[in-house]
């Protein structure tokens, strides 16, 4: 079977692809042959589970959910004492929250139809720590990981699998790209030093870890989190 022929019929709903990871990941599921729903801040607010149900409601069936939408929230690093509750539970509610309202959304009709793919998109934030030291982000993006083992074990037995992919740094967004130019010339040669193939990351490789998690040849495949990080984890 061809990767279109696995995909083909499938409907998929991608959340954060107004640029970057988003929107590879929207762009790659299409040309396997699925139906792709985009939704950025402007289609739904993710944190509103009112919202959320609504948008799902008016969708019908959804085969696969890739929770990608997050980020830091504008944010930069404070110190602990100096973050504020609102500071916090903003980010907390993108990366997590927004994971949590968009998998119940779509869970009943999964396991209704004995299948489903959910994928969500974490951070080596939340396998290590925060590059720019946000404390609620590296959180969040550690939450995701438990929440994908926690619905693995909880929806494996109908057909639904659930995996992670933690990227490391990828330049995708004006976030990132700020981030990168503000390390420097010396920063920047560390941080690609540090990292075994010795380059940074493109959206489309995370797009490839989804499309692979999505298909039916990672179907004995659930609640894993794949670092794709181009070997930075190993250091």
């Amino acid at each position: 079977m061809t990767e279109q022929e696995q995909g083909r019929g499938r409907v998929a709903v991608v959340t954060g692809t107004a640029h970057g990871i988003g929107s590879a990941i929207a762009s790659r599921l299409e040309a396997a042959g699925a139906k792709v729903h985009r939704v950025d801040k402007d289609t739904v607010d993710i944190t509103d589970s009112g919202a959320v149900n609504a948008f799902f409601a008016g969708l019908g069936d959804v085969d696969i959910l890739v929770n990608n939408a997050g980020g830091v929230i504008g944010q930069v690093h404070q110190p602990i004492e100096e973050v504020s509750d609102e500071d916090w539970n903003a980010v907390v509610a993108a990366n997590l929250t927004g994971t949590f309202n968009c998998t119940r959304a779509v869970a009943s009709g999964m396991k209704h139809r004995g299948w489903g793919r959910i994928v969500n998109i974490s951070s080596g934030a939340g396998r290590s720590v925060s590059l720019t030291g946000i404390q609620a982000y590296a959180s969040a993006k550690a939450g995701q990981i438990g929440f994908t083992r926690q619905m693995a074990h909880e929806l494996g037995q109908f057909g639904v699998t659930v995996n992670c992919i933690a990227p490391g740094f990828v330049l995708s967004n004006p976030t990132t790209v700020e981030q990168w130019e503000g390390y420097g010339e010396d920063g920047q040669a560390s941080l690609v030093n540090g990292i075994a193939v010795r380059r940074l990351g493109k959206p489309q490789d995370i797009a490839h870890g989804v499309l692979f998690f999505t298909s039916e040849d990672s179907g004995w495949i659930t609640g894993q989190t794949l670092s794709v990080d181009g070997g930075h984890a190993l250091f």
